[in-house]
């Protein structure tokens, strides 16, 4: 995945020490074609690991959060989709990536309502870009899955994780 700009700046200060950074999670949901009152979800396919994720990304220092998942959206799948709901915030556990680095997210998952657009790998991030049938998932991890859960549940109530 490509490492935004002002976090390649901070870790020229701060070496491979424990960054904290906010991301968002776009949960793109859309009626389905082929089944009346089904629904469909966006998911890619991630370059750096081959796993079927929905499309996540870091926001960037004075963004809207809703308005990054939205950028990413489009950056990522060439799909514009709009922010009805944040349905899940959570803190990940601290990772470490090859090169050393030490990083912990804060996931804001937002459902997102599908506008135009033909899902692609648009930026290089992704191998795939598709439409899936909620009852026919790609394998995907329990992190993923549990944010696919949370963008499709019933109402607008946002959880949390304890």
């Amino acid at each position: 995945m490509a490492t935004p700009d002002f976090v390649l700046d901070l870790r020229a200060k701060i070496g491979t020490d424990l960054l904290w950074l906010p991301g968002v999670t776009a949960v793109v949901l859309r009626p389905s074609p082929d089944r009346e009152g089904a629904r469909q979800v966006l998911l890619v396919r991630r370059a750096d690991n081959g796993q079927w994720t929905p499309v996540t990304g870091i926001i960037d220092p004075g963004e809207e959060p809703a308005a990054a998942g939205a950028r990413e959206c489009l950056e990522e799948a060439d799909v514009v989709a709009e922010a009805e709901a944040l349905v899940w915030v959570h803190a990940l556990p601290a990772m470490r990536y090859a090169n050393g680095d030490r990083s912990q997210y804060l996931d804001l998952t937002f459902r997102f309502r599908y506008v135009s657009g033909e899902p692609h790998p648009a930026d290089g991030e992704n191998l795939e870009a598709a439409w899936f049938e909620l009852d026919a998932l790609p394998p995907m991890n329990a992190e993923m899955s549990a944010r696919v859960v949370a963008g499709v549940g019933p109402g607008d109530v946002c959880r949390w994780a304890f």
